[in-house]
């Protein structure tokens, strides 16, 4: 099974547009997206995705009612608050948008892959016999050093059967607002 895994899009709906598309022709088949969708209009690009669609909250989601609102219009779409936890194909997997609360849940030993979001720095890491996933940020900068810093917009499809994680990276010129 093809999974894609996103986080922190933050309203970039021109990146969006484009990692949807792109794990659409990757053969995905369920989309988890680790938080900071940030405004609700984004759950009318996520939804564009035919598959189930499984999101956790961020630290910049912060109009809630109205996420949760868009999301039950669609029956593919599934909003589970800050964690997620489910197995797909076999595999244990546990979602949430905080790299420091994903690491302990990867040492716990109770899952085969942990995906989170939050700091915009894509990591695939072993943690004992976990896979750690942070696929980076769809918008395409991070903060870590205190001001905007741009880095390469990603995503990543996970295949369950070879346990394999694919980064795929955003062109800034395939994505200029105009461009379909």
């Amino acid at each position: 099974m093809n999974i894609a895994i996103l986080s922190d899009i933050h309203d970039n709906l021109w990146n969006l547009q484009f990692a949807i598309q792109t794990v659409q022709d990757a053969g995905a088949e369920v989309l988890i997206c680790c938080g900071d969708l940030c405004s609700p209009f984004v759950i009318d690009e996520l939804v564009k995705f035919p598959g189930d669609i499984h999101i956790v909250f961020g630290n910049n989601d912060a109009d809630l009612y109205r996420i949760t609102s868009k999301a039950a219009k669609h029956a593919n779409c599934y909003l589970h608050g800050e964690l997620f936890e489910t197995v797909f194909d076999g595999s244990r997997f546990a979602v949430n948008h905080f790299n420091n609360i994903a690491r302990p849940l990867a040492m716990s030993g109770q899952y085969d892959v942990v995906c989170c979001g939050h700091n915009h720095e894509l990591e695939i890491a072993r943690v004992g016999e976990c896979m750690l996933i942070n696929p980076g940020p769809v918008m395409g900068a991070k903060f870590s050093s205190g001001h905007w810093e741009n880095v390469e917009p990603s995503f990543i499809v996970y295949d369950t059967r070879t346990v394999d994680a694919k980064v795929f990276t955003i062109s800034r010129s395939a994505t200029k607002p105009g461009k379909n």
